[in-house]
């Protein structure tokens, strides 16, 4: 193993295509012979093609590393065909994990994920898993699958190991390669072999963890910890407000202290931060602990979507402006600013609570696909939009940069509301924010 790291021999083969297993296959295919697979035939065609659909890997990198035939040759292949990844060194698995409709975790795909590794697995190779997870997921849920599928012996046979992803959807200044990647491994061997796989491609360096747990603890916690943090400013947020005091203002004043925490109020959603804290939860209420802030800040933060709608229907009456059939426009609905990602997006929450009074919405979006919304959401979104000055209520829920310099007054009537989630618009065209 370690000469095929020093003679970059190594064959790996990264499981899932999407924002996590692109960017880090891509990384690993400048120096090794990667099979990316995904069991999306178009996600396929497109890779092959040299376009990332995410934009997270630029056109000209694929063009790089992509190779069109699987060859022994350094590069990336990418292939819908289990066999292609047959006899591959070591395995990625870079899966989601969601939670079902009662927020419980959802470990479907990392099953057959493992029972897809464990169909072509064969002695001597190593599987680390990027997903996130709780605390014991890759030893006691996916080591046994790998066992049953492949008929071999974990630790005698094979190996494992986990490695957090930390990927930040839409960042072009935080990449995989630069970004400290936490190690693990289940037996001493393995663990150093995986964290020197990862350190040729990491410039930014790695941190071997004692254990697999320990690891997995490590990740589960980091967005736990975002995940609370904005919850508490998003309750001064409401306190703020009934007290008729700006919150922005408020964070300035107290960000001048050298250790005050720089959180913003706002949407918590997408697929790390909106999600982690309910597999430490799980994981927490299975040993017999109730978990009380954790899921507080949960709770919180789920309901802004619907605080932030009854804010504006609130400002649009004290105007005395009609609610049924009002034209609301929503600006964004990606769960981010800069990054066509719509997947657990808390703007959702906005629409649905608008809903209820007989509204109509307008989305407008430029990052986000109209069919991926319609097809997660069942809503209509727009990529363009005139400039018709027949709005009644804009909401500016998500920070594209398309949106910062626009002139959101040329899109409403004279007597209108203007709700600014992001805080990126002028104060004195606004007329509440959180």
């Amino acid at each position: 193993m370690e000469d095929k790291i020093n003679y970059q021999q190594f064959k790996i083969g990264v499981i899932g295509l999407g924002y996590v297993g692109l960017p880090l296959a891509a990384e690993f295919a400048k120096k090794y012979r990667v099979i990316g697979f995904d069991l999306k035939l178009l996600r396929i065609t497109e890779l092959n093609n040299g376009f990332d659909r995410t934009l997270e890997v630029s056109d000209e990198l694929l063009k790089e590393v992509i190779k069109t035939e699987n060859s022994p040759k350094i590069g990336l292949y990418c292939s819908n065909v289990l066999d292609d990844i047959r006899d591959c060194d070591i395995y990625i698995v870079t899966v989601p994990t969601p939670v079902d409709k009662n927020n419980r975790p959802d470990l479907t795909p990392l099953y057959k994920a493992s029972e897809t590794v464990g169909k072509v697995l064969k002695k001597g190779s190593i599987v680390v898993y990027e997903s996130t997870v709780y605390p014991g997921v890759t030893e006691d849920e996916c080591v046994p699958i790998l066992e049953k599928s492949s008929g071999l012996k974990f630790n005698i046979d094979f190996f494992a190991g986990y490695s957090p992803e930390r990927i930040n959807p839409g960042d072009k200044e935080h990449t995989v390669s630069k970004i400290l990647k936490v190690t693990s491994g289940s037996t001493p061997e393995a663990a150093e072999i995986i964290d020197q796989i990862y350190k040729s491609v990491i410039t930014a360096g790695t941190f071997k963890a004692t254990s697999i747990k320990v690891a997995e603890a490590a990740k589960v916690i980091e967005n736990s910890q975002r995940d609370i943090n904005i919850a508490f400013v998003n309750e001064l947020a409401k306190i703020f407000n009934r007290l008729g005091i700006d919150t922005e203002d408020v964070l300035q004043a107290a960000g001048t202290k050298w250790n005050f925490m720089n959180f913003r109020p706002g949407l918590v959603g997408g697929h790390c931060i909106g999600v982690d804290p309910y597999y430490l939860a799980q994981k927490a209420q299975e040993a017999g602990y109730h978990p009380e802030i954790i899921l507080a800040g949960r709770r919180l933060n789920d309901g802004i979507g619907e605080y932030i709608a009854q804010e504006v229907i609130k400002l649009m009456v004290k105007k005395d402006m009609p609610i049924r059939g009002a034209k609301i426009l929503i600006l964004g609905i990606t769960f981010k600013e800069n990054c066509p990602d719509v997947r657990n997006t808390k703007v959702v929450d906005i629409l649905r609570t608008l809903k209820q009074y007989e509204v109509n919405i307008t989305v407008f979006d430029p990052w986000a696909d109209p069919a991926e919304v319609k097809h997660e959401y069942g809503c209509d979104s727009v990529r363009e939009l005139g400039y018709a000055a027949d709005f009644d209520a804009v909401i500016l829920a998500v920070a594209h940069k398309e949106f910062k310099n626009l002139d959101v007054r040329k899109l409403c009537k004279e007597k209108r509301v203007i709700y600014d989630v992001k805080g990126i618009l002028p104060k004195n065209i606004i007329d509440g924010r959180l």
